[in-house]
């Protein structure tokens, strides 16, 4: 059941936490699929080499590990204060930006779990090192190119305000 707000009255705090659940599951959900499609079709690659292997739970964790940031780095409002420019400009801006959070928040993630499983600071910062490695750069292109539909939609609705998004899709 949904309640309409007089004109100039904020939602509540139960409304805003019910808006922001949702936001996160929606993200969530988005970057699960993504996760997912990728995750797949590395597992087909490495099943012709005799490598067998799905972990979509690693998809579902990782989705909701990163949506929790994706929604910090919103909040944040990164890139919102570099000046307006164009719509692509700002989703550019903002693409890049999400994403530096998104490895810095990361970075900091598996330092943390590296000296919490008992490896020395030094260890934990060589581990980081391997995200120099081809794979991992594949990864963060990839993870660019998951953001860039993400911040468009989010830019999208931010332009054209509150419900503006939902009236225009449901046309």
């Amino acid at each position: 059941m949904t309640h309409e707000m007089a004109p100039g009255q904020s939602p509540g705090i139960g409304q805003r936490l019910m808006e922001e659940l949702r936001k996160y599951l929606l993200v969530s959900a988005y970057l699960y699929v993504c996760f997912g499609a990728i995750l797949l079709y590395k597992s087909a690659i490495l099943s012709e080499a005799g490598q067998h292997f799905v972990p979509l739970g690693v998809a579902a964790v990782k989705a909701l590990i990163l949506g929790k940031f994706v929604l910090i780095g919103e909040m944040a409002g990164v890139g919102s204060r570099f000046g307006s420019g164009g719509f692509l400009p700002r989703v550019a801006r903002r693409s890049l930006l999400l994403l530096l959070v998104l490895i810095a928040l990361t970075a900091v993630e598996e330092f943390v779990v590296a000296l919490i499983h008992g490896r020395t600071a030094g260890e934990a910062a060589s581990e980081l090192a391997g995200l120099l490695r081809p794979e991992a750069l594949a990864s963060t292109l990839l993870m660019l190119l998951i953001l860039v539909p993400l911040v468009v939609v989010t830019e999208l609705s931010r332009t054209l305000g509150p419900g503006g998004l939902r009236r225009l899709v449901a046309r």
